[in-house]
């Protein structure tokens, strides 16, 4: 005969139900790793759908990118190539490159998707605003890379022609130092959207970040020399001027939007 507990008996021995708020970030390892493979499956097909949309215009794309290089050249002079197929590889690269940046809102999404199940239900609202100002920020670094940092660095690399030496680039070589700055900047280039989250969650404040300053200030250069596309003083410059004029504003920005801290805790 089944025992019939009396009436609240069980629910005092019952554990108390787990918050909600905190549900979402309780996962096994096997199931992060499980999370991570599906997001990246799915930033791997986003960036092939990029690729097809970026291959329908890539004769715009590759003048966009390959003719200002050109127009740089001392004398009228062209880019070279000496084997058959780089011309070929490079448009496949350049239309890489193109879906990368046209993906980019749905790569960060899937970003979002696979940090959102550690974060608490009142931080998940930020999803929407994560990857509007990731990709703006994004894309800006790669235009300021396209229209600044890289146009200086190639005039550098071209003031030491002569009579004698004539600079006559590669296309492969050219544009692996394109791609390079590009794609670094749109790295760089997410630092004041980065701290501007972690300023809201109370992870990071504004008087850290200036405390700090002089430390970020040479971790910073060390990182321009390590990312920096060339082993020239030019490059690493170009690098860490744009990443020290970020942290600036990000200082501004965890100030600005930073979580308030309570009277009792200043």
């Amino acid at each position: 005969m089944a025992l019939v507990p009396f009436p609240g008996t069980a629910a005092a021995h019952d554990p108390e139900p787990p918050d909600l708020e905190d549900a979402g970030g309780q996962m096994s390892f096997l199931e992060h790793l499980d999370e991570l493979r599906t997001r990246l499956i799915y930033i791997c097909l986003s960036v092939l759908s990029g690729c097809l949309v970026a291959f329908v215009f890539i004769n715009r794309i590759f003048d966009f990118i390959m003719k200002p290089m050109q127009d740089m050249l001392p004398g009228g002079n062209k880019l070279i190539y000496t084997a058959g197929a780089e011309p070929f590889m490079l448009y496949v690269k350049i239309g890489f490159i193109g879906g990368i940046f046209i993906a980019s809102p749905l790569v960060l999404w899937q970003v979002w998707k696979f940090i959102s199940p550690g974060l608490y239900t009142h931080e998940k609202r930020f999803a929407i605003p994560f990857v509007f100002l990731s990709t703006v920020f994004f894309v800006t670094g790669g235009l300021f890379a396209h229209y600044v940092a890289f146009p200086w660095t190639w005039k550098f690399f071209i003031s030491f022609s002569t009579d004698y030496m004539v600079f006559m680039p590669k296309i492969d070589e050219a544009f692996s130092l394109y791609t390079k700055m590009v794609l670094g900047f749109g790295g760089i280039f997410e630092m004041p959207t980065l701290v501007f989250f972690l300023a809201r969650m109370g992870v990071v404040t504004g008087g850290f970040l200036l405390r700090y300053f002089k430390y970020a200030f040479l971790i910073i250069f060390i990182v321009a020399a390590v990312i920096s596309p060339g082993t020239d003083v030019m490059s690493q410059v170009i690098m860490a001027v744009p990443m020290l004029g970020l942290y600036i504003i990000s200082i501004v920005i965890a100030y600005l939007f930073g979580k308030k801290q309570p009277a009792d805790a200043l």
